[in-house]
């Protein structure tokens, strides 16, 4: 039986015969001795195969990268200058008395610590590059968050409550992913988007507490950040208000941060309203690193000659607004314009500017395109609004609100971490109070800006019907360093408030009973008052583990076509698969590379 595992071999275990099993990392013949680098989950141990021992010797000879071996020998140290000081089993090695060849290994694709990897290729051959140390290292690091999350909320009352996977499809947000029934000819069933209404209805039911690490799938758009099956970390609780929610799962964020990886995060986190948020910088998820700040100028640019300007401000959803860069004034023409061109994927149609090259010579110290069309007056506000010194260079944006605020939020961090001006490595915050309904222009209706089981904000009530633009929410959202890692509200629990929100959103009482008629009963029969909040596990260890995207830290994760490289999924099926399903396929599409 393996007495050890390889990489947690050291100086403890000097003079003891130990047997091992792991894969080959490395292969070296050195003037007769054989080193292997053998590796497991735990890491690498140097085994040294002796010509002495002729048998062994001659199982060494054939081996190669990543056959997998048995290995029984005696840990020594290792000789003086051999240390390797960055491994645990850097000072010892182990000669072996015996080997065993337990499987034979194709020569790979990739070495296990070759960095420059296509991604095509990992994902094609998963089940190698998850032998690689760094995907060992995140994957290790997701286990123990979730973990330390049960732990935590074990320890705080909460119990796993399994919700179901087949379930209703009520396509108010992302798509569905569909599953047809074979039973029920012409009926089909939808993966869960999230547990939402089943932890509403455990509420109901009496549990108090709940929480779930569970998988959710949408079949949305892809991006670095999404895949069509993600988990969540799904928390639910009865008779706590939304401050008491918020402190709770602010306390299971640090609670993690420093049993995981020794990080203080900061107690309380700060909070912000929406409003500030969007008018501050431009984003419902600002990364504080970044001490940059938007300057409102709406107020000022009504009567201004620059037309861009003068336009914005009339507008009744129209902003102007400046983002002032320090030491600014040193970007090239070259970089403004890559600036301008990256404004551009937002929808802005430029990027004025003004390098503030020397204040004490008023508009003469000044350089920009657009200057003539400012008036001293308005120049003058601009530079004390902003506080710009000497050196610095100020952005504009102007627009339709929803277009600044992207634009310069998205500036703002780019050109924060760009030019190094972060402050800080760990920046959480709460937003709050957020709008209840954003307007959708192409349906010509209000939709709910988180979902409609969002509770207004107290006194909001009777904005529903009057003025769905002016209600606030109860809705809360956990930042960190510009990442929502979580989002959550107080429900509606009474059923009058959700059947007004139901028609707020256009929904008529027969749809609604159609769709959600179970929860508006349930919500009938003393449904106490709850709230809860989901956080992103896939995205919180990506952001703990530093890695690009969350694929490097899910197992077995989709590209960004939502397909497993590794299993060519989704397939065809046969056509007496579908017959049994009730479906029939008017054209066969063929994916294509």
């Amino acid at each position: 039986m393996r007495t050890n595992y390889c990489g947690l071999i050291n100086t403890q275990y000097l003079g003891q015969i130990v047997t091992l099993y792991g894969w080959v990392h490395r292969r070296r013949d050195h003037g007769g001795v054989i080193f292997i680098d053998l590796r497991d989950r735990e890491g690498l141990v140097q085994v040294v195969c002796d010509p002495n021992n002729a048998i062994t010797f001659e199982s060494a000879e054939k081996i190669r990268n990543e056959f997998v071996l048995k290995i029984t020998g005696m840990v020594r140290n290792r000789p003086e200058g051999t240390i390797n000081s960055g491994l645990v089993s850097g000072e010892v090695e182990v000669l072996v008395h015996c080997i065993e060849i337990l499987n034979a290994s194709l020569t790979p694709p990739f070495l296990m610590d070759d960095e420059n990897l296509s991604e095509a290729v990992r994902l094609e051959h998963r089940y190698l590059d998850l032998r690689r140390p760094q995907m060992q290292k995140n994957l290790r690091l997701r286990y123990r968050v979730a973990m330390a999350t049960r732990v935590f909320l074990d320890q705080h009352g909460f119990i796993d409550v399994e919700t179901p996977m087949l379930t209703k499809s009520t396509p108010e947000g992302a798509r569905d992913y569909l599953v047809p029934s074979r039973v029920n000819a012409g009926h089909f069933f939808a993966l869960p988007q999230s547990p939402q209404l089943f932890k509403q209805l455990l509420m109901v039911a009496g549990f108090d507490r709940y929480y779930q690490i569970t998988k959710c799938f949408r079949d949305e758009d892809l991006r670095a950040d999404r895949q069509p099956e993600f988990t969540q970390i799904d928390i639910e609780t009865s008779f706590l208000t939304e401050t008491e929610i918020m402190m709770l799962t602010e306390e299971m964020i640090r609670h993690l941060f420093n049993s995981v990886m020794q990080i203080n995060l900061p107690s309380p986190f700060p909070r912000l309203t929406f409003a500030e948020a969007m008018s501050k910088y431009g984003s419902d998820k600002p990364d504080l690193r970044v001490p940059l700040i938007l300057t409102e100028l709406t107020d000022v640019m009504s009567e201004v000659e620059f037309k861009v300007f003068r336009e914005a401000a009339l507008k009744p959803d129209g902003r102007v607004a400046a983002l002032c860069i320090p030491q600014g004034a040193q970007l090239s023409r070259k970089e403004i314009d890559d600036y301008t061109s990256f404004a551009a994927i937002y929808g802005a149609k430029g990027l004025a500017y003004i390098k503030i090259n020397s204040i004490e010579h008023g508009t003469e110290g000044l350089q920009s395109p657009i200057l003539k069309f400012l008036s001293e007056a308005v120049i003058k506000i601009i530079l004390e609004r902003t506080g710009a010194k000497n050196g610095d260079l100020i952005f504009f944006g102007a627009d339709r609100v929803k277009i600044v605020n992207e634009t310069l939020g998205a500036l703002r961090a780019k050109i924060g971490h760009d030019r190094g001006l972060t402050t800080s490595i760990w920046e959480p915050l709460w937003v709050v109070d957020f709008p209840m309904f954003e307007r959708d222009e192409e349906k010509n209706r209000w939709q709910a800006l988180h979902h409609p089981f969002t509770s207004p904000a107290d006194g909001h009530e009777d904005f529903l019907e009057s003025s769905p633009d002016k209600a606030l929410s109860k809705a809360y959202d956990m930042v960190l360093n510009g990442s929502e890692i979580g989002g959550g509200s107080v429900r509606i629990h009474r059923q009058e408030i959700q059947s007004k929100v139901f028609r707020a959103l256009n929904i008529g009482d027969e749809e609604a009973q159609g769709k959600f008629g179970f929860l508006l009963e349930a919500l009938q029969y003393g449904a106490p008052p709850h709230g809860g909040i989901a956080f992103g596990l896939d995205r919180i260890i990506t952001m703990m583990t530093g890695a690009e995207s969350i694929r490097d830290v899910i197992a077995f994760p989709k590209t960004q076509r939502a397909q497993c490289l590794l299993t060519q999924a989704p397939s065809t099926v046969n056509e007496e698969q579908l017959r049994e399903l009730h479906i029939r396929l008017k054209r066969t599409e063929i994916l294509k590379d």
